[in-house]
């Protein structure tokens, strides 16, 4: 078994913005890329999970689609990491039915995203966004994962996973041939919260009916120096300190923004910049926006078109997932008792 072996889900989005590019996908890569030869990563494309809620078949592909295209455009190389949507997989959903004879109702009932999303109207809701913590656990056992990426919002469902597979040894295994590895949480870097560029309180989402509100992985070079030009911004000139940000949200928002993709801290682009106006900082910001995010676009323009090697990529990697998960399924149903033939 290789040494680490990261295993990690994203919903499959349409309509990608710089805010998306800035948080998950760009872990993503660094975790790709920092890995040594013996460990691997799986990365996918959590379709299972998105018809836990209402949604537009249509826009699913599509969506789908483009998120494809968008991790290999920003980076996710299929020859090093396996990278696959989860319908191509049956054995997620497979293991889920297995699992759910272990997980317990009032595991599930404590899941403070289940309260989130379900709110008063908890008899309205799918079956499916009740377990899917239960199908977040078989996404990562399922490839005996090492190790799982979580942000605060997901270490409660890590911590589930964990309950399940644990359980699931004490049940049916022998104490020194448990059949499921418990996986330990990577906490990512804090990802760069993005905002809208025409509100600095609101996050950049591509649900704003405001095109100019949001940079897209899509716009070409000169959208996107215009939509930096008229973004929101106050009349001051910049600080040269951190501290003096507080209470300019559109000023600690593009300054946050020109740190994330320089990698440099907000101070160290303070001590750069304090003192100038958005005249000097606005043009500066838009030409490193520009130069980072100009080769991907290009790539995600030509991969989002080109239906036949998105296919390609996404059944090469959902055969080496399946490869990597059978022999997991197959000593569950046996730790089970279930005949097979």
């Amino acid at each position: 078994m290789p040494a680490m072996r990261i295993v990690s889900g994203i919903q499959p989005t349409g309509n990608l913005h710089l805010g998306n590019y800035l948080g998950a996908i760009r872990n993503w890569v660094a975790m790709q890329d920092a890995l040594d030869a013996e460990s691997e990563a799986l990365f996918f494309l959590a379709d299972l999970h998105a018809i836990s809620m209402p949604h537009d078949p249509a826009a699913l592909r599509s969506g789908t689609l483009e998120m494809a295209a968008a991790l290999v455009a920003c980076g996710i190389d299929p020859d090093r990491s396996t990278l696959f949507n989860q319908a191509q997989v049956p054995l997620h959903a497979e293991l889920q039915w297995l699992l759910n004879g272990t997980a317990r109702m009032g595991w599930l009932n404590r899941m403070t995203q289940w309260k989130d999303k379900a709110g008063k109207n908890r008899e309205g809701q799918s079956v499916a966004l009740f377990t899917y913590p239960v199908l977040q656990a078989a996404d990562v056992l399922i490839y005996q994962a090492t190790h799982v990426p979580v942000g605060e919002d997901q270490k409660q469902h890590l911590e589930l996973a964990r309950d399940i597979a644990q359980k699931f040894n004490n049940d049916f295994c022998p104490e020194d041939a448990p059949v499921f590895t418990l996986p330990e949480p990577i906490i990512p870097a804090e990802a760069a919260r993005i905002m809208s560029l025409r509100d600095g309180t609101a996050k950049m989402s591509k649900s704003d009916p405001s095109d100019m509100s949001r940079i897209n992985l899509a716009d070409d070079a000169d959208t996107m120096a215009q939509k930096i030009r008229k973004a929101k911004t106050d009349p001051e000139p910049l600080p040269d300190n951190e501290a003096e940000l507080e209470g300019r949200a559109e000023a600690r928002n593009l300054v946050g923004i020109y740190a994330a993709l320089s990698g440099e801290s907000v101070q160290a682009v303070l001590g750069q910049y304090g003192g100038q106006g958005f005249g000097a900082f606005k043009p500066a910001l838009a030409e490193l926006l520009v130069e980072t995010l100009g080769p991907i676009r290009q790539r995600f323009v030509e991969l989002k078109e080109d239906r036949e090697t998105l296919d390609a990529i996404l059944a090469r990697g959902a055969a080496k997932a399946r490869e990597r998960g059978a022999p997991t399924l197959a000593d569950t149903y046996a730790a089970l008792g279930l005949v097979r033939g």
